[in-house]
């Protein structure tokens, strides 16, 4: 087997070959009539017309005076014939290929090809070609196949190369995100993008990215969450918005976790938590059947079904049940043991929240849904309103599914006074070494003095994708943070760079 560098070699030298013919192998200019797929699904129709095509090709096979070339775009693969006596001139002005320039292909390189739509003599669906055209040549060897997890993650590119089910799943991420936009969009919210940067980050309980804008000479964070400028905009007379776009935290790496990921939240005046659910139920039944279709899905043996309504769980109540404990009058020493015992992290929790908070997910394995998680204590969720039925508990909902929590909303607290208090709480526990705690937003409490409405609000990451999907999260974004590498043979290869 060739080296890299030897296949390399070989490449070039087809390069050269095919400039010294007069052939630009990377022209300006790709002539295209149908995907590949629209040509399968028409073809009885086609059959007999004369197209022009373009793609990758993945494999060739000659066979004396005949080729086959295998054609593959984003839709999907379709045989070329070339017959010698068919190609047998060209025209180099056009920078067409003869049958003789084939042997100047490789799988991997892109082509242009015109030819009659027909079937083989074997009855397989192709186009015979009368003009041929190199458009992309490659210069590094496209793998049969890809399995190796870092070269995957590392290569992208190539894993959706030669991974069809690969690069469908970015189509589906993609046909997820527009379908959440078509059902907010028909029920009347305006997609309004928000700032990345921000001088107080907050909406959420996580350690931010720190970064520096040199024309204000001032520190920046990158956002943990959209939900406080949203919230200014229903200040500013808006009453249903929402943005999709990243959001960054830092922190590790999980199979339900990724420091930059794309989520969504929306907001919405003179609604409240009850108004929420019923939207959201609406939401994943739509989203499930558009994206996936179908609303069952199995979690490593625990089916859900978003067709059916969603029960109701108290926190509280399960929190009892399973280690023994009112949730409402606990504190951080009847909690330490319990963390020890069940194999959780004790030295680190620096609060109450946060020790709740893993006691909760450690318990939220095992349950299936999906079903919304209500009445969670105040000190969880600074930025709730309190439910008046139940003093020490917030109007918050979160769906929880196949043992994951995929969304979470709530009222929204506009009081301002009590708002600054919670979050001076948030703050304090920041002084005393919480990098999750909240920060006070000073402009934040400001707007509510102004004025905002009574409203509910609701956030997720792609982790929902993800979770339908049937992915970890690092499979389920088409780019990764990994350490920057560089390998010994791309210090061969590029010894002016890297002598």
């Amino acid at each position: 087997m060739a080296s890299l560098q030897e296949y390399r070699q070989e490449q070039l030298a087809k390069l050269e070959r095919l400039r010294q013919l007069g052939i630009d192998p990377y022209p300006p200019v790709a002539r295209r009539d149908l995907g590949l797929a629209e040509v399968c699904a028409a073809f009885d129709e086609l059959a007999g017309q004369t197209k022009w095509l373009a793609g990758r090709l993945m494999a060739i096979r000659q066979h004396g005076q005949i080729t086959f070339l295998d054609l593959a775009d984003q839709t999907g693969h379709l045989q070329l014939i070339v017959r010698q006596e068919v190609l047998g001139g060209a025209d180099r002005k056009k920078n067409q290929l003869t049958y003789d320039d084939l042997g100047l292909l490789t799988r991997g390189d892109f082509v242009n090809a015109k030819g009659i739509v027909k079937r083989s003599d074997r009855g397989e669906m192709s186009l015979e070609v009368d003009e041929l055209k190199i458009l992309s040549k490659v210069l590094r060897p496209l793998p049969l196949k890809l399995e190796d997890t870092e070269t995957r993650r590392r290569r992208r590119y190539l894993d959706m190369a030669v991974n069809d089910d690969v690069r469908g799943r970015f189509e589906r991420r993609a046909a997820f995100w527009r379908h959440v936009r078509d059902f907010l969009n028909e029920r009347g919210f305006l997609e309004i993008n928000i700032p990345v940067l921000e001088h107080t980050t907050g909406g959420a309980e996580a350690a931010p990215f720190k970064t520096h804008m040199r024309a204000l000479d001032q520190g920046f964070y990158l956002r943990i969450s959209h939900e406080l400028p949203l919230k200014k905009l229903l200040g500013g007379g808006y009453e249903k918005v929402y943005d999709i776009g990243p959001r960054f935290r830092n922190e590790n790496y999980s199979d339900e976790h990724l420091p930059e990921h794309v989520a969504m939240e929306w907001y919405w005046a003179y609604a409240d938590w009850r108004d929420g659910m019923k939207l959201m139920e609406e939401m994943f039944a739509a989203l499930s059947q558009q994206t996936f279709g179908r609303q069952q899905f199995d979690f490593d043996g625990q089916t859900v079904d978003f067709s059916k309504p969603w029960p109701k769980v108290d926190y509280g109540e399960i929190m009892a049940e399973h280690y023994g404990i009112d949730v409402l009058a606990t504190n951080l020493d009847e909690l330490k043991p319990l963390l020890a015992k069940h194999g959780l992290e004790v030295e680190k929790e620096s609060s109450l929240s946060a020790a709740v908070d893993k006691l909760f997910k450690h318990v939220r394995a095992q349950l299936a849904g999906p079903f919304w998680l209500i009445n969670p204590p105040v000190f969880l969720e600074p930025l709730s309103k309190r439910d008046p039925d139940k003093p020490g508990c917030v109007q918050r909902f979160q769906a929880i599914i196949g043992g994951s929590e995929l969304c979470k909303g709530f009222s929204e607290l506009n009081d301002p006074l009590e708002q600054l208090e919670r979050l001076k709480e948030q703050q304090a526990l920041r002084e005393a070494g919480s990098e999750e705690a909240q920060m006070l937003d000073i402009d934040f409490i400001e707007m509510l003095e102004y004025g905002m409405p009574p409203a509910c609000g609701l956030g997720f990451s792609e982790r929902v994708f993800w979770f339908l999907e049937g992915v970890a999260a690092r499979e389920g974004v088409p780019f990764n943070h990994l350490r920057s590498e560089l390998d010994p043979t791309t210090k061969d290869i590029y010894p002016d760079i890297f002598g």
